[in-house]
């Protein structure tokens, strides 16, 4: 077996990063090369808000394009961008073990969020963040940025007092020395699926490859993606939308794993919270009772209200 496996992935320095992780680890599970296809997405080139361009699934449909046209055999992607409805002939054939899903505070002198002076500057692209910064802070001065990590955090300092980062991508790219604060989930609930991979291959995919790939597969994480994501999708809501949610692999039950899912749903003025546990083989089902919860106590006219 000497043909390379192709993995597409984005170019940016983060996506190259973990990509180039699970490359490594395919490589040793499969005995073959592996080669990475950079891709570049829409919302690469065009730096207008992502609300306005349709969310983070730009950032998707170009990778998995390529596996889908016949250029690449595996796609890579921060699997919060993944959007919750599916591509024909693709499948998420894994979720790797998961890094810290929280999101940080990057401020000068090791700042805290409490401790940010009135009218303080932070800066976001998330509309899910800005909403939970203006709850947290009514004070702060939110403003909506585009970039890549070290563009977001060289203004700091700068322009913006502090901007607001997933732990995850700090610690991939060996910066995570930069978080002034980890901020708690009552907080600022994370992304669904942020901290997580996605590795997709196609439905057609030869069965070694497909059995290389699912290798990859961490249980406890895909049940966490799992529940937050069906959530998201119950709620009928965008990756973009103002909308966090957290999943933990609880204590064993006396049967089986158990799984704690938090939610929220999040406008300018308030937020909606819930949580609720279950076995870790419902975690769909949670997902969807929890969408339900939350859609009755008014998360809906929440989710059209604009945060950036």
């Amino acid at each position: 077996m000497t043909d390379a496996i192709r993995l597409a992935t984005r170019r940016s320095q983060l996506a190259l990063r973990q990509s180039s992780d699970v490359a490594a680890r395919l490589a040793e599970l499969s005995g073959r090369n592996v080669e990475l296809v950079e891709v570049v997405s829409e919302g690469d080139e065009n730096q207008a808000p992502l609300v306005t361009i349709g969310g983070a699934g730009v950032f998707v449909a170009a990778v998995r394009s390529a596996v889908v046209e016949g250029r690449a055999d595996v796609a890579v992607h921060s699997l919060k961008d993944l959007p919750t409805a599916g591509t024909p002939g693709i499948e998420l054939a894994a979720v790797p073990a998961r890094e810290d899903p929280r999101d940080c505070l990057c401020a000068g002198s090791g700042t805290v969020l409490d401790d940010l002076p009135s009218g303080a500057k932070v800066g976001t692209g998330s509309p899910r963040r800005a909403a939970q910064l203006r709850l947290a802070r009514a004070d702060l001065d939110v403003v909506a940025i585009r970039g890549n990590v070290d563009s977001r955090l060289g203004r700091v300092g700068v322009d913006l007092d502090a901007v607001v980062l997933a732990a995850a991508g700090l610690a991939r790219l060996g910066r995570l020395a930069e978080a002034s604060e980890f901020l708690a989930s009552d907080v600022m609930l994370p992304a669904p699926g942020q901290g997580a991979l996605a590795v997709e291959i196609s439905s057609t995919a030869p069965e070694w490859l497909r059995r290389a790939v699912t290798a990859l597969d961490d249980p406890g994480s895909r049940a966490c993606v799992t529940a937050e994501r069906s959530m998201l999708a119950a709620l009928e809501a965008g990756c973009s939308a103002p909308v966090g949610a957290i999943a933990r692999v609880a204590e064993p039950g006396f049967w089986e794993p158990e799984i704690f899912l938090q939610g929220g749903v999040f406008g300018p003025d308030r937020g909606i919270r819930m949580s609720i546990n279950g076995a870790a083989a419902a975690a769909e089902e949670l997902g969807r009772t929890l969408a339900a919860k939350l859609l009755e106590a008014g998360a809906e006219s929440l989710m059209t209200e604009q945060n950036l």
